[in-house]
C-alpha cells in the first residue's frame, strides 16, 4: 500500500467526518512525527492491539566494499525494530 492509497483509505473509512485528502495527509504526517519523537525520547512506542516499536543500537562492525572488495569500517547506528501484538498476528 502506498502513502496515497493509505490516505484514500482513511478518507473513505471516515466519510461521516468529512475529512479531506489534504487534512488526512497532514494528520498522518503528524501521527508518524509524534511516533518518531516518542521512539527517540523514550526508546519505544507501543500501540495496544498493533505492536511495539523499539529503538535498537547496531554496533560498529567490519564490512567490505562490494565493488572493490576492500575492507571498510561501518559506524555504529540506531534503527527501529517492531514486534507485532497478538491481535495483529491473528489478522495476518
Amino acid at each position: 500500500m502506498t502513502k496515497a492509497e493509505f490516505i484514500d483509505q482513511i478518507v473513505k473509512t471516515s466519510e461521516e467526518m468529512d475529512l479531506t485528502k489534504k487534512a488526512a495527509g497532514e494528520l498522518i504526517e503528524d501521527i508518524f512525527g509524534i511516533m518518531g519523537k516518542a521512539i527517540k525520547k523514550d526508546g519505544r512506542f507501543s500501540y495496544p492491539g498493533f505492536g511495539t516499536f523499539t529503538m535498537k543500537k547496531r554496533a560498529a562492525r567490519k564490512g567490505r566494499n562490494p565493488r572493490t572488495g576492500d575492507p571498510i569500517r561501518i559506524k555504529a547506528s540506531k534503527t527501529v525494530g517492531f514486534k507485532a501484538a497478538p491481535g495483529l498476528k491473528k489478522i495476518l
